[in-house]
């Protein structure tokens, strides 16, 4: 899709409900624009999009709601994980974020930000709104880049006024993306090569990243179980640029220095790895984007307690995995949940 192509009309907010309006997934479903002001980095005016999921028709009372944020080619269609959440008693909000899916308006670069901070504006004004709804604590819950935008948003949230006191709990990860593939010596080589071109020519597409394999490996169009818009999330991935991969190399930096993110934290990833040019049945039950073993190694980096689970079978998206892998990952989330409430009534989280 073209920034030509027709784009979602902005969704004015009302002051009888808060701004809430029917969202595309259907009747369960309602969005909220947040308007953002203009663009730093140029293109204009930019909203964000929070999603709430309400199968009653109004806001659970609920003992914790979640937030959960999308990755890169990527946004909130994953009604099952919803449906998941809420089933667990939790009041479940999804965001999309500038430029991205239901945000992205004319003349908008898709997914382009050139500081991952940006993204705070709209994380703490979902998160304000998600409080004074529910005044429930909040579990965060975030894929691939929003996994890395989510942990270092909340690092700041927690050294500025502290995680919990903000009403954060805790943290589930799903395969986050915390280093690029490649040895070490192309990956320190690289990122002075991309932050070089970044600064002097940041728009420039980085080649030979249109490839189709894993959206091949997701939609029912292709080899994939699921329906989802093309335009909002491509087979083959919306193009990078270097001032923007400049950006996500600066996070990956301030992550492996070590971040204090002030909650427990769960860490879903697929067994293994594997890339490939072109679609092929090994692609359905592994990671075809990121390389698993380099999230095993940074995700001791989040402070706080972690728990790393390989989820045999599971693709890059654990939750849109085949149905065993998906099971076995809402299993864990289960599990983890369950932990953490009575951890959270134990003398120790309070220390």
């Amino acid at each position: 899709m073209t920034n030509e192509q027709p784009l979602v009309e902005p969704i004015q907010d009302s002051p009888d409900d808060g701004g809430w309006q029917p969202d595309i997934l259907g009747p369960h479903y309602q969005q909220r624009t947040i308007p953002l002001g203009p663009d730093p980095d140029g293109e204009g005016d930019v909203v964000a999009t929070l999603v709430r999921y309400v199968p009653n028709g109004a806001v659970a009372h609920t003992a914790g709601a979640v937030l959960y944020v999308h990755g890169f080619t990527d946004y909130f269609f994953q009604e099952h994980l919803a449906e998941h959440f809420a089933a667990r008693g939790f009041q479940f909000y999804a965001l999309d974020l500038r430029k991205c899916g239901r945000s992205r308006r004319k003349g908008h670069t898709p997914h382009y930000v050139t500081d991952l901070a940006l993204y705070d504006q709209e994380l703490n004004e979902s998160l304000r709104i998600i409080r004074a709804e529910t005044g429930a604590p909040v579990v965060l819950n975030g894929h691939s880049t929003g996994g890395l935008v989510m942990s270092l948003w909340l690092d700041r949230v927690n050294r500025t006024r502290g995680a919990t006191a903000a009403g954060i709990t805790g943290l589930v990860l799903n395969s986050p993306w915390f280093d690029l593939q490649g040895p070490s010596f192309y990956r320190g080589l690289g990122t002075v090569l991309i932050k070089t071109i970044g600064r002097v020519r940041g728009k420039t597409l980085l080649p030979g990243t249109k490839i189709s394999t894993y959206g091949d490996s997701l939609h029912r169009s292709s080899a994939g179980e699921w329906d989802y818009n093309l335009d909002w999330k491509p087979l083959h991935g919306f193009p990078v640029r270097f001032d923007w991969l400049s950006a996500i190399r600066t996070g990956h930096l301030q992550l492996q220095e070590g971040l204090e993110v002030g909650v427990p934290t769960l860490i879903l990833r697929s067994r293994i790895s594997k890339f490939a040019r072109k679609y092929g049945p090994s692609v359905a039950v592994a990671d075809a984007v990121l390389d698993v073993k380099q999230i095993q190694r940074w995700s001791g980096c989040l402070g706080d307690r972690t728990n790393i689970v390989p989820i045999d079978g599971a693709v890059h998206d654990i939750f849109l995995s085949g149905p065993e892998p998906r099971a076995k990952a809402f299993a864990e989330v289960n599990s983890w949940l369950d932990w953490l409430a009575d951890y959270r009534r134990s003398p120790e989280a309070g220390a």
